[in-house]
């Protein structure tokens, strides 16, 4: 059976970086994180619509991931280290955005944040610097935005370790709380 594992947490976190890295280090699928590319090709700032539009693209995104790797099961080609679907973000990040950035989400964001859990939630904490990007927006924020994600998380009982450390020990850490919960 494959466990879907969401990388998530607040902006400038190495969510990205994490998930490809542990995708690498277990050879299985990822699927990145659909908001860049979107606002990439945008030729005009977001609006609130635009997050509903980034949540749709990742949970498709994740689908098809799914759905490939479902698909190499049922023919016998997955092999017992494709046992893991990293996902580069999902829903918790388009709630909190649209929460913070407009003061409220869309119920349809909602209603995928209740039916579309994870078998486990790697938070991604704030203890590595900051990196300026055109698309992050909250330096400031930092502590404040990750208190979100983990109340959010504690409050809807999900499955969740925080996954901290620079470099390679943040890997290491991350790949420690897999090993423990899936072996």
């Amino acid at each position: 059976m494959i466990k879907r594992i969401a990388i998530t947490g607040p902006e400038s976190t190495g969510k990205s970086m994490l998930t490809r890295q542990l995708a690498d280090h277990y050879r299985s699928a990822w699927v990145p994180e659909y908001a860049r590319e979107y606002i990439d090709n945008l030729d005009r700032p977001y609006v609130e619509s635009d997050i509903l539009e980034i949540a749709r693209g990742q949970a498709k995104l994740e689908k098809m991931g799914s759905t490939s790797l479902r698909k190499e099961a049922t023919l016998g080609k997955v092999q017992q280290r494709d046992r893991f679907l990293f996902c580069d973000t999902e829903a918790l990040v388009t709630k909190i955005w649209s929460d913070v950035k407009f003061g409220r989400c869309d119920p349809w964001i909602l209603d995928l944040l209740e039916t579309h859990v994870y078998d486990l939630y790697l938070l991604c904490d704030i203890d590595i610097p900051w990196e300026y990007d055109p698309q992050r927006e909250h330096p400031e924020m930092r502590v404040q935005l990750f208190n979100l994600y983990y109340e959010e998380l504690l409050e809807r009982h999900r499955n969740f370790r925080v996954v901290s450390g620079l470099g390679e020990d943040r890997l290491e850490n991350a790949i420690n709380f897999i090993d423990s919960c899936f072996t």
